[in-house]
């Protein structure tokens, strides 16, 4: 649904979505590789307000993953709402920078302004919580009057949009295309209390859920638009949050992509427990479910029970692990160097997690304590918060702040070696892709998509089997693939190492932070922001 309250006035609304800094996760090193590809993932947030603010408003969305609002866009504009995350703070404060030079009154909304509204001053019109009556409220303010109020106002949400009347997002003001992956949110909330997390303060430890009808009808939505991403990520901050609302969507899904000859497959986020669920693996693995990211965190038992993350030692570890290679989903694990369990022994436990595992991407970040979460409060009392934008994390951690990422730079290296990083996958070879089902290829033959694999296929053969300083590790990996017949594994795994191996190199030499929730501006980041500037 839109917006029910009744506008009287026409407005011209500008939807700007800030840039990442480039971290492990978001495999910017790589999309040279790929046809028109320039960003990471559909900004399912901002897009879900572009569709509910009222039809009779004009909408133009920018995301600065892609291209900068330039001095143009702000003139049009009435308004310029703005959503991101604490990542994303010093680009959020940029465009509000370049948004009151040009004279427009600036909302902004999102997880980062809920959580610490007190970092964000500047903005006229503060958005706190999800959609609800507080949005609706603030529509209705900016009915009234688009002049700048003297004082900043807020907007709070005490009753909140059931998800199942979210309107689908505005996917038609963007180019699917240049995104790597789609993004679909089918539940809200995780019932879980880790210490680290803002979700349950943020959303709510009772999931809320859309309708199998609404998954459908957004997918419908994407791939009707030519050249949408191939493989769709479920949002969601627990997947299996809700385990029977789960089991229940998933044969709709199944049925989904039967019906269309399967023209996607799919990535979510997980516990580890999710090993335990048997019957709902069976169904992800229909469903053409390739990759659950699952915050292992630590492989430190004692660790986690400290974190409040017992649920991740449900059972044993590798054995979870296992599980859910068997049925075909290769496991990302997120990975926290700095917690207060941490010992001289925690790099050499890490270093043997990942060469048992198997897993190829581990996304290791420095502790970074988010507001509105147990961690921040514990800290505070603590008196353990530090705001220093030259450290790489808000923690006084309670080993040598040098010692802690001198840990997390030998880690890296340890993991995203060439020789080693190849080895881990091509163990997926044959414990996991050889596991996944084979549906029809019809859905996805078309012309863009031929045109878009022949590219990944030229440009990985030539800059990792040609040109790269790791060929022969690759090239033993990428042809143990091709002789079973997954050339779509060999080309994903040249893809993904690209990126791993570049990235890491540059974080050695100190261009790339040591967390992915550090705001700190160095390589890329940093030419980024100046690039905005210079295009304002």
């Amino acid at each position: 649904m839109r917006c029910p309250v009744n506008v009287a006035s026409q407005r011209r609304v500008l939807c700007v979505f800030p840039a990442y800094t480039p971290s492990f996760g978001t495999f910017a090193h790589a999309y040279r590789l790929m046809r028109g590809v320039r960003a990471f993932m559909l900004p399912q947030g901002l897009l879900l307000i572009a569709a509910y603010l009222p039809e009779s408003w004009s909408v133009r969305f920018i995301d600065e993953n892609i291209a900068p609002a330039r001095e143009p866009d702000f003139a049009w504009a009435d308004v310029v709402m703005v959503s991101g995350m604490h990542v994303q703070r010093p680009q959020i404060h940029d465009i509000a920078a370049r948004a009151k030079a040009a004279g427009k009154v600036t909302v902004l909304g999102g997880a980062s302004v809920s959580g610490a509204p007190e970092h964000y001053a500047e903005f006229d019109y503060l958005h706190i919580g999800e959609i609800g009556d507080g949005t609706d409220r603030l529509i209705a303010c900016l009915d009234n009057s688009v002049a700048r109020p003297p004082a900043q106002q807020r907007f709070e949400s005490a009753q909140r949009l059931p998800l199942h009347d979210f309107p689908p997002p505005a996917y038609h003001l963007i180019r699917l295309e240049h995104y790597l992956l789609g993004s679909l949110q089918f539940s809200s909330g995780c019932p879980y209390r880790c210490e680290f997390c803002d979700i349950p303060a943020l959303y709510g430890r009772q999931p809320r859920l859309k309708t199998p009808a609404q998954i459908t009808a957004e997918l419908d939505a994407m791939v009707a638009h030519r050249g949408h991403p191939p493989v769709v990520y479920f949002v969601d901050d627990n997947f299996i949050g809700n385990r029977k609302a789960a089991r229940e969507m998933l044969p709709h899904l199944i049925a989904w992509q039967r019906a269309r000859n399967y023209p996607l497959q799919f990535a979510c986020e997980a516990t580890l427990n999710i090993a335990k669920q048997t019957e709902i693996l069976a169904l992800m693995r229909q469903a053409q479910f390739l990759t659950v990211f699952v915050g292992i965190e630590t492989p430190e038992i004692d660790a986690l029970k400290a974190m409040r993350k017992e649920h991740n030692a449900a059972l044993p570890m590798f054995e979870a692990i296992a599980t859910l290679n068997r049925y075909g989903l290769e496991v990302t694990s997120g990975i926290i160097l700095g917690l207060d369990t941490d010992t001289a022994d925690t790099e050499a436990r890490l270093k043997a997690f990942i060469d048992r595992s198997q897993v190829p991407i581990l996304t290791m970040n420095l502790l970074q304590a988010l507001p509105r979460t147990p961690l921040w409060d514990r800290l505070t009392r603590e008196g353990r918060l530090i705001d220093d934008d030259g450290l790489e994390s808000n923690v006084r951690f309670l080993r040598p702040y040098d010692e802690v990422v001198e840990t997390w730079r030998r880690c890296i290296a340890y993991a995203y070696e060439p020789e080693r990083l190849f080895a881990r996958f091509a163990h997926q070879i044959e414990a996991t892709y050889a596991n996944r089902m084979i549906p029809p290829a019809r859905g996805k033959l078309t012309i863009y998509n031929l045109c878009a694999a022949l590219v990944l296929a030229f440009n990985v053969a030539f800059r990792l089997g040609l040109l790269a300083d790791y060929r022969r590790p690759f090239w033993r990996a990428a042809w143990r693939a091709v002789r079973r017949g997954q050339i779509d594994a060999a080309l994903g795994m040249g893809f993904i190492a690209y990126h791993l191996i570049q990235f890491t190199r540059e974080a050695l030499r100190g261009k790339q932070n040591a967390s992915f929730y550090s705001t700190r501006e160095r390589g890329h980041g940093g030419e980024r922001q100046q690039l905005l500037r210079r295009s304002a």
